[in-house]
C-alpha cells in the first residue's frame, strides 16, 4: 500500500477511505476564489457498491491499494453460485451469483475472467467487454412502419432482451457489449 496525496487521486484508482474499498469513479481539481484548491472525488464502495462524493485537499493523504488480478475461467452454474478456476493453480472459486450481478448471464462455458483480489478476498470480476451471441427470437420487419430506421426487440439465447436492427432475424449470432448490454455487430 502507498500514501497518496489527495490531489493525486484519479479514475480507477482504489483508495482505503473511512474504513473501506473505494475506487474512484470521477475526480475534478477545483480552484476556488478563495481559499485553497482541492480534488472532488466520486467514489464507489466495492463491496457494497454506495457511493460517495468526497473532497480532497492536497495535504490529506490516504491509502492507495494495490488489488491482485488473476484470471480465471468460467466452468459451470450451481444453484445460486458461479464456479470458476484459477488457470494457474487449478483452484476452484464459487462466487454468488449476486456478486457478478445481472452480466452473470454472460457467463459462456471456458470463458475468461478477471477476478479482482484484495487480501486473497474477491472484490470485483471483470468480464470480456463482448460476447458472440445467437439471436433465438426477432420480431419481423413491417416496411413502411417508420420514417427513419429503427430497432426492434430480440432475444439472445441466454435469454436477454437488445435491441438490433431491422436485418437481423432469428438464428443469427451477433456481437453483444456486456457493459452496456447493447448490440454492436454481426459476427463473423
Amino acid at each position: 500500500m502507498a500514501k497518496i496525496s489527495g490531489s493525486e487521486i484519479r479514475p480507477g484508482y482504489v483508495i482505503e477511505h473511512d474504513g473501506g474499498l473505494w475506487v474512484a469513479v470521477k475526480t475534478n481539481t477545483v480552484k476556488p476564489g478563495k481559499g485553497g484548491a482541492y480534488n472532488q472525488v466520486e467514489l464507489k464502495n466495492l463491496i457494497n457498491g454506495t457511493k460517495l462524493n468526497e473532497r480532497f485537499r492536497s495535504a490529506e493523504t490516504v491509502e492507495q491499494i494495490r488489488l491482485d488480478l488473476k484470471d480465471f475461467s468460467f466452468l459451470y452454474e450451481q444453484g445460486d453460485a458461479l464456479v470458476f478456476m484459477d488457470t494457474e493453480t487449478y483452484e476452484q472459486l464459487e462466487l454468488a451469483k449476486d456478486f457478478v450481478g445481472e452480466r452473470a448471464a454472460f457467463l459462456q462455458d471456458g470463458m475468461m475472467v478477471t477476478v479482482q483480489l484484495y487480501e486473497e478476498r474477491p472484490i470485483g470480476i471483470s468480464l470480456p467487454d463482448q460476447v458472440t451471441l445467437t439471436v433465438t427470437e426477432a420480431d419481423p420487419v413491417v416496411r413502411g412502419q417508420t420514417a427513419a430506421s429503427s430497432y426492434k426487440p430480440a432475444v439472445l439465447e441466454n435469454g436477454i432482451r437488445v435491441l438490433v436492427p431491422p436485418f437481423i432475424s432469428a438464428g443469427e449470432r451477433i456481437v453483444v457489449d456486456t457493459n452496456e448490454i447493447t448490440y454492436m455487430r454481426r459476427a463473423d
